[in-house]
């Protein structure tokens, strides 16, 4: 006679409660599937609206005038996030996420708290010493290492 054929109607409800507990964590254990991103030539790292360089001669964070720097794409684990810097005589007054997470609704609503409080962070910084904002630990990480990728470009 087979094992779960007997007279055991306890061990049939542990084994299929086991089974159906198994089954939900591997269900919830996935991530939808991301459609494949379309290729885009990469925008130039620097781009200056003004020849800041060549007046100052030192070619570092005591230039003049406005220019804007692109940092990195950094890969999360929910998607990528660049971050895109403008810098007036040296100081960091615009900070913009130029690609993040928008896959699903979660991460869209993620990003419209999480990114105004991460520029917001970065213009009193004016750096990419930054805390994480809860909730968004991924994406905050992501934008901190553009944001560095954009500054080490920017030569400060």
């Amino acid at each position: 006679m087979h094992p779960l054929r007997k007279n055991r109607p306890l061990r049939r409800i542990v084994l299929a409660s086991a089974v159906t507990a198994s089954g939900l964590v591997m269900l919830l254990a996935l991530k939808p599937h991301t459609a494949p991103a379309i290729a885009v030539a990469p925008a130039p790292a620097a781009s200056s609206s003004s020849d800041a360089n060549s007046r100052t001669g030192s070619g570092g964070s005591t230039a003049t005038g406005t220019r804007t720097v692109t940092g990195e794409t950094a890969q999360t684990r929910w998607g990528p996030i660049q971050v895109k810097i403008t810098l007036t005589n040296g100081r960091i007054t615009d900070v913009s996420a130029v690609q993040s997470p928008s896959d699903n609704p979660r991460d869209q609503e993620i990003n419209s708290y999480a990114l105004p409080e991460l520029r917001r962070e970065v213009l009193a910084a004016q750096s990419a010493k930054i805390d994480t904002v809860s909730g968004a630990t991924y994406t905050s990480d992501g934008y901190r290492q553009s944001l560095q990728s954009a500054l080490d470009s920017a030569g400060l």
